[in-house]
């Protein structure tokens, strides 16, 4: 790869032009993004039920939730005090826009958002900006599409509504992890290889935003870059940044716990297959006993905690929430382990300065 170009973001640049994807629950709070940021990429924690080590998280979720934003974000500004920190929420997370509110309220550069499309983000980072004095435009917004349909919608939205773009725009193809933005049928036909004329499309949608607001608007591709040779296919068709999550789960600064990073490493090609989430969405992760379990038809007893849009808890075979809990406390049997399509892999543990000069 030529010179490794940085990816300016306003007033900040990020040395690399990497994204670390978000990964809920607990797998990338602040241990994790802080460490990407200092090493010079983009450090993301994910708000997805972030707060379910606090002691009243059964009790009050929402309340725990933003309770563990300010000290993820707080745990994450100490190890990068310069470097670009933000959160991903989740579009269909319940009180999304709380969570927007409190990560612009405690300093995130950035919001990364998906699993849905995230219409009145502009509006609510704007709103929670004037209430504590903060500019809008220092906080990054950068909406996840898979699909041109997708794009067009959210750059026209955001267009004719605010008269704003993205400030980055993600694509988030069909080989990544946890809920993945495509029906099975589009799986099937996008994963034999199809993915790329689909982010041309898409960055083609992009450029037309761009003549109308003169404002360039810049792309960053993700989904299955896991390598240089696939960090340097993406930079080759046009993007401007990558975003890699699975590669990060088996580092040393991972916030997962350490059998949750052996299930990556102990596992097999033919161990990672396409689930259903409990709200109907398709979703990529390692088949253990757990998943087996529910694929067999078996339904896991459960409460509700509140968390996504659409979920009708007395109908869901199982409680995504208290899945990902078990798998990210390292009951690795009991849980919901999401990943990528190249989790298989991953053969030993680094450290997040190994990983991402690995890309470069």
């Amino acid at each position: 790869m030529s010179k490794v170009k940085p990816l300016t973001l306003g007033d900040k640049t990020a040395r690399y032009p990497i994204l670390q994807g978000g990964m809920g629950i607990g797998i990338s709070l602040g241990n994790l993004a802080g460490a990407v940021a200092a090493e010079g990429g983009i450090g993301m924690i994910s708000a997805a039920q972030i707060g379910f080590r606090e002691l009243d998280f059964d009790e009050n979720p929402l309340a725990a939730n933003l309770r563990a934003m300010k000290k993820e974000y707080e745990k994450a500004r100490q190890a990068a005090p310069e470097g670009i920190i933000g959160f991903n929420i989740m579009t269909a997370m319940n009180h999304c826009e709380d969570y927007v509110k409190e990560a612009v309220r405690i300093g995130a550069d950035m919001i990364v958002s998906g699993a849905g499309l995230p219409t009145e983000l502009p509006l609510w980072v704007g709103e929670a900006a004037a209430a504590c004095g903060r500019k809008a435009a220092d906080v990054k917004l950068a909406p996840i599409v898979s699909t041109e349909k997708a794009a067009k919608v959210i750059l026209k939205y955001w267009w004719k509504k605010y008269k704003m773009t993205p400030d980055l725009l993600i694509i988030e193809g069909p080989q990544a992890g946890g809920h993945l933005g495509f029906s099975p049928e589009q799986l099937k036909n996008l994963e034999a290889g199809h993915y790329e004329e689909e982010i041309r499309n898409i960055m083609e949608a992009a450029k037309n935003y761009e003549t109308m607001s003169g404002r360039r608007i810049p792309v960053a591709i993700g989904g299955g870059i896991d390598c240089k040779e696939a960090a340097e296919r993406a930079f080759s068709i046009g993007a401007d940044a990558i975003q890699a999550a699975t590669r990060f789960v088996t580092t040393k600064e991972c916030d997962a716990d350490e059998r949750y990073k052996a299930a990556y490493l102990q596992a097999k090609k033919e161990d990672i297959v396409i689930v259903k989430s409990p709200v109907g969405m398709p979703g990529r992760a390692l088949l253990n006993p757990f998943m087996e379990k529910v694929m067999a038809g078996e339904k896991i007893k459960h409460g509700c905690h509140g968390c996504l849009h659409g979920c009708k808890p007395a109908e869901i075979p199982y409680c995504i929430t208290d899945a990902l809990i078990h798998a990210a406390e390292g009951e690795v049997d009991a849980g919901l382990i999401f990943c990528g399509a190249n989790a298989w892999k991953s053969n030993r543990i680094e450290t997040v300065k190994e990983v991402i000069e690995s890309f470069f």
